[in-house]
C-alpha cells in the first residue's frame, strides 16, 4: 500500500494503477501520455469499448490522443472507488469539465498481469450525451 500526497488515506496497488490510468488519458503533452502508456500498459494491451477496439501502446496512444482532441479541455476523473480481486479490477469514471458534473460516465474492467500493468480493458458507456 502507498500513501497519496496529498491526502492521508491508503491507496491500493491497483487504486494507483487506476489513477495512472486516468491520468494518461488527460496528459496532452505527447511524451509524458506515451511515458504514462507504456507505465501503466502491457506492450499489447487491448483496449476495447463500444467506439474502439485497440491493440498495442502505438494504438493506444493514438487513441487517447484522439479522444482529447474530440473533447478539448475536458479530464477524466473517477467514480467511486476501485473494486478489485486476483487479476481484475472496475471503476467507473467520468469526462466533463475539471470540477464539474461529468458530460460522460463510464465503467471499465482491466485485466492486470504480475508485473503490475494492465493488459486488457473493457469498457462501457453508461452515460453520453445525445
Amino acid at each position: 500500500m502507498t500513501t497519496t500526497p496529498d491526502t492521508d488515506r491508503t491507496e491500493t496497488p491497483t487504486a494507483a494503477l487506476v489513477a495512472d490510468y486516468l491520468q494518461a488519458w488527460n496528459s496532452t503533452d505527447p511524451q509524458a501520455r506515451r511515458a504514462l502508456i507504456e507505465r501503466v500498459f502491457a506492450p499489447d494491451a487491448r483496449y476495447v469499448d463500444p467506439l474502439a477496439d485497440v491493440t498495442g501502446t502505438d494504438a493506444l496512444d493514438a487513441l487517447v490522443a484522439g479522444v482529447q482532441a474530440q473533447f478539448p479541455g475536458m479530464q477524466f476523473s473517477a467514480v467511486g472507488e476501485v473494486d478489485a480481486h486476483h487479476d481484475v479490477c472496475r471503476f467507473r469514471w467520468g469526462l466533463g469539465p475539471e470540477g464539474a458534473e461529468p458530460v460522460v460516465i463510464g465503467f471499465d474492467v482491466a485485466t492486470v498481469a504480475a508485473d503490475g500493468r494492465i493488459t486488457a480493458v473493457h469498457g462501457f458507456l453508461d452515460r453520453v450525451p445525445g
